[in-house]
């Protein structure tokens, strides 16, 4: 089994990420919880994860890519909308089939308009398009309903089991049914930040 990173734990002056290893073939959730920290607690580790930040304690045998979001232009999507063909074009490996793999929604056609795509769709345009070019990704679904948010879970892990591996941060709770790990933020002394320590679950 090929090893792509290797957590001996990363410890703020907040919270402490327990030590975990991703291998090839599996999906992980690093659950943080809910509340003020999480954007920036995010950045934070999907920088350290994709190697823009080098952490001591991170070993990174494969590079990761986070999966970007669809940026919205008003003047671009007002006077030249941005069709699904075009983005993948821009930002797809067009040799692999997972290039094509969003039209397997048979709603969604070349011509169809980002704009106007719903949030789970969406996301997957983008999941697909940075895994037709790497396979081990770290990856969020924020804004999305649980039903979405499972549909692309299972795609993912679905794609990235034979030699492709992904973490997802945030994360629902009550996930280990699908994930192959949940490691969850741990808290130091005096700590969630008041707010901070509420989560889902569903």
């Amino acid at each position: 089994m090929k090893v792509v990173l290797e957590n001996k734990g990363i410890k703020t002056d907040t919270y402490y990420i327990p030590p975990f290893v991703l291998n090839e073939g599996e999906i992980i959730v690093l659950y943080l919880y809910n509340g003020k920290h999480l954007y920036d607690t995010e950045i934070f580790l999907r920088n350290i994860f994709c190697g823009k930040i080098k952490h001591e304690n991170v070993i990174l045998h494969r590079k990761m890519t986070y999966v970007e979001y669809f940026k919205r232009s008003y003047f671009r999507d007002t006077f030249f909308p941005v069709t699904v063909k075009r983005f993948l074009k821009k930002n797809a490996n067009l040799k692999s089939s997972l290039s094509q793999k969003i039209f397997e929604d048979k709603w969604i056609k070349p011509e169809t308009k980002i704009e106007r795509m719903a949030g789970t769709p969406r996301r997957l345009l983008a999941l697909y398009a940075t895994l037709s070019k790497n396979k081990d990704i770290v990856f969020d679904l924020p804004a999305l309903d649980w039903q979405g948010y499972e549909f692309a879970f299972k795609k993912v892990k679905e794609i990235v089991k034979d030699e492709g591996s992904a973490i997802l941060l945030d994360g629902f709770a009550n996930m280990e049914e699908h994930a192959s790990k949940i490691i969850s933020l741990e808290w130091n002394a005096g700590h969630p930040p008041e707010g901070n320590e509420f989560q889902f679950n569903f």
